[in-house]
């Protein structure tokens, strides 16, 4: 045996035979930690795949299918006059208002259509980060300063990040250029207003199905999640009706699966997620089986749902243990990162930057988690930084994106916010 071939393989046998060995089971922190991330791992499952990255998928998949590579080329591409480019990618992430692991499908599909490295970034970011609620949220909660402080930070940090990734990749930007102008593009034969209405109503579905409960009981946040299921099934309904008029798909099958939906919705009302799950799979069924096109349309949505899904989960149990759940500890003790947080220096802003980066936060959880640290003394350039860096990155967040762009572009990107993120604390906290 050629013991040289064979180290790898012994190292990584050793490692779990020792990681097993002294497994520090029976210590109260490190039980609770497992829980912890058991714990977040089940809610990230009810709360976020079903309703979040289901749909997520899905316009991901559409993305490569329905949308010619000469559109993204021309709004998105390396050969895209940036007032157009960053532009189109700031606004596109932003009208989502999605979670950190949400925007994964949708970046991914449109950087797989040939966006440029630079858009692509602007849209990772812009869209947990640029959120119209949160900000609001925040800007309620926290402070009209902080509020104000977190849009323009967003909105800059969206347009900066994304000029500083192009130019730090630009020799392989150059070479996606080259390669991009020696393929000829096809035109896109489908009419842009029934593509756009297509994509609306899938959007629509993501986003009213994922609409938070406001804080006040009155209004138009609440009228609009009081209705939230009733714009979803309206938004489902004419989404079928375009894919039977417009798609050719089968008539017999959309009202069959819209039937079912409806008498699952009836007897499941208290339960949405049931009618929700049935119609998904009530539409892959009838889109596999249309044409060519919805065939294709399952399968990238498939292909995404394998590279991405197993990364974040195991990238929401590493969260859940080390942080915990919000409200919740981990291995990490929450008043010990309270105390390291207090202040305005460029350590308590840095790692501030480097938490939020690493914790899961799901969409306005950020606040209240934020409410009780500034409560502990946490500072406020710190809890800028966090504000910045938190909704826009976490670990599993992490993990797709370097499947995606790879290592070396996904740790710059990273670097960038949290570079970013701690300046922006400091000066912050200097001037308030």
């Amino acid at each position: 045996m050629d013991l040289k071939e064979e180290y790898k393989p012994l190292l990584i046998i050793s490692g779990v035979f020792l990681i097993a060995f002294f497994l520090p089971l029976g210590l109260p922190r490190f039980d609770t930690a497992i829980l912890e991330a058991l714990h977040l791992a089940k809610w990230y499952a009810r709360e976020h795949v079903l309703l979040c990255l289901i749909p997520a998928f899905f316009i991901a998949g559409a993305i490569s299918v329905f949308i010619s590579q000469g559109t993204v080329m021309k709004y998105l591409g390396p050969q895209a006059k940036r007032l157009i480019a960053f532009p189109v990618a700031a606004v596109s992430g932003s009208i989502l208002a999605v979670c950190s692991c949400t925007i994964l499908p949708l970046f991914a599909g449109i950087h797989k259509r040939g966006a440029g490295l630079g858009p692509a970034s602007t849209f990772l970011y812009s869209g947990p980060a640029i959120n119209i609620l949160a900000i609001i949220l925040t800007t309620r909660i926290l402070g009209v300063e902080l509020g104000i402080a977190r849009a323009v930070g967003a909105v800059a940090f969206s347009v900066i990040i994304g000029l500083l990734m192009e130019f730090f990749f630009r020799k392989d930007e150059a070479k996606r250029k080259e390669a991009a102008a020696a393929v000829p593009l096809p035109e896109n034969e489908r009419p842009v207003g029934q593509t756009v209405v297509y994509f609306a109503l899938m959007v629509f579905i993501l986003v009213f199905a994922n609409w938070g409960k406001p804080q006040e009981s009155a209004g138009l946040w609440h009228l609009i999640y009081s209705g939230k299921w009733w714009i979803t099934a309206a938004s489902a309904l004419l989404l079928a009706a375009v894919l039977v008029r417009r798609f050719k798909y089968s008539a017999l099958k959309m009202g069959l699966v819209a039937g079912i939906t409806a008498v699952a919705a009836i007897f499941f009302g208290h339960e949405p997620m049931i009618p929700f799950t049935l119609g998904f799979i009530g539409l892959t069924w009838a889109a596999n089986s249309a044409n060519d096109e919805g065939e294709e349309w399952i399968s990238s949505t498939w292909g995404y749902t394998k590279q991405i899904l197993p990364l974040l989960f195991f990238g929401v149990l590493a969260a859940g243990f080390l942080l915990g759940r919000p409200g919740q500890e981990g291995m990490l003790p929450s008043g010990w990162i309270a105390s390291l947080v207090g202040g305005n220096s460029i350590f308590a802003n840095f790692f501030a930057s480097i938490v939020g980066a690493f914790m899961y936060f799901a969409t306005l959880t950020e606040v209240p988690i934020l409410q009780g640290l500034m409560a502990n003394g946490m500072g406020k350039g710190p809890a800028l930084a966090l504000l910045l860096a938190g909704p826009a990155l976490s670990l599993p967040n992490m993990l797709v994106i370097r499947s995606v762009l790879g290592t070396k572009k996904t740790v710059v990107f990273v670097c960038l916010v949290v570079v970013m993120a701690t300046m922006s604390g400091i000066i912050y906290g200097t001037l308030f």
